[in-house]
């Protein structure tokens, strides 16, 4: 694997690390690695991540419910302490915010069961990921909100390469004009691929597999 590097921000507990190589994703080839992994498991960094996702959301935003992708349940529970103490407004019964994460069919689909389905159902929902480059994750999770009922208030991510999914505005802390050269194909159109070049790991919200 190639030498890991930090992309810093003015807040020390807030920067993204990176390596740059030969990765395969479940739908793309990249030649970076964003490594979310201490963002996702580590208190300070969590911490860090969920005051700036909230500063998107700072103007008449509604939020009862936030949808958890790629283990972010750390993350989000920060998001909704955070969320509280600013007295963001939400509309449920309970007067709080609802942390869910979706369970996942064989097939790829998202469902949730009876008795988490009623905290999506008319309510204001935010999805919450690592990171969103595809979309895919993003808009399955879109299409599974929507059939229960939920009004979907936007989709934010660590990093993103997307602006929106179906619509829906995707916020995120860092993008690709963080990494200048960063580059996503799809597999069978992949120029590093092409010139012979191997992959050094196979990559997920997880980690990574060294090849």
């Amino acid at each position: 694997m190639s030498k890991e590097f930090k992309i810093r921000t003015r807040n020390p507990e807030l920067f993204l690390r990176v390596q740059k190589g030969h990765f395969a994703t479940m739908h793309s080839h990249t030649n970076y690695y964003i490594d979310v992994t201490t963002q996702k498991y580590r208190m300070s960094e969590a911490k860090a991540v969920a005051h700036e996702i909230v500063s998107f959301y700072r103007t008449n935003t509604i939020i009862d419910t936030i949808i958890c992708l790629d283990g972010t349940e750390v993350l989000g529970a920060f998001v909704a302490q955070e969320l509280s103490d600013a007295s963001f407004m939400n509309l449920n019964a309970h007067h709080t915010i609802y942390i869910l994460s979706p369970e996942f069919m064989g097939n790829g689909q998202m469902v949730f069961r009876d008795n988490t389905s009623p905290m999506i159902e008319n309510k204001h929902v935010l999805i919450l990921a690592a990171s969103v480059t595809t979309g895919k994750t993003a808009l399955a999770a879109i299409d599974a909100i929507k059939y229960y009922g939920g009004h979907i208030v936007g989709v934010s991510s660590i990093f993103a390469t997307v602006g929106e999914c179906d619509e829906i505005p995707v916020t995120s802390i860092f993008n690709p004009n963080d990494l200048q050269d960063y580059q996503s194909y799809k597999p069978h159109r992949c120029p590093m691929c092409q010139n012979g070049e191997r992959l050094e790991a196979l990559v997920n919200s997880y980690g990574y597999s060294k090849l």
